[in-house]
């Protein structure tokens, strides 16, 4: 998925595509207190920005996807992993791509769904809502990857304007 960062930055990043569309943030997140919120907040305001200032259809369902499946990765990262987290939002196409790099290199691994386990479905909710999935060790951590359309299929309900 793109220019990848392989350990965390210090400070918010943000790029320009040349057609002026908010191509890429890299957002560090400190790994404790607020950053699940932080990141939802942060991911969600991407996609306004991208909606009002540059025109893009976002739909309301993707925006919710996409902070639903933030949350999940952050928080398993803010769980396992010490240490600060990097998630990346690019916008690509009519679809918002985003990952969330952490330090701990174990990758991991869906379980079988089971209605009766308490708990540890954030994997498999990523897995069914995301349009991609990725999951990558790092030369430091892994970095966990995904896409949401932007657009709603047919009958899903439409784009916000």
């Amino acid at each position: 998925m793109g220019a990848a960062v392989a350990g965390p930055r210090s400070a918010e990043e943000d790029e320009t595509a040349l057609d002026g569309r908010p191509a890429h943030v890299t957002v560090t997140l400190a790994g404790d207190g607020p950053c699940i919120a932080q990141a939802r907040h942060k991911a969600a305001a991407f996609l306004a920005q991208a909606q009002a200032e540059h025109g893009l259809p976002v739909s309301q369902r993707a925006t919710d996807l996409t902070q639903l499946v933030v949350s999940e990765l952050v928080t398993n990262a803010r769980k396992y992993a010490p240490g600060p987290i990097l998630m990346s939002l690019r916008i690509t196409g009519e679809t918002v791509e985003v990952s969330v790099w952490d330090s701990d290199p174990v990758l991991p691994v869906a379980r079988a769904a089971d209605a009766g386990r308490v708990g540890q479905h954030g994997l498999e909710i990523v897995m069914a809502v995301a349009q991609s999935f990725e999951v990558r060790r790092e030369p430091v951590g892994k970095r966990i990857s995904f896409g949401v359309a932007l657009l709603d299929a047919p009958g899903l309900g439409s784009a916000a304007a």
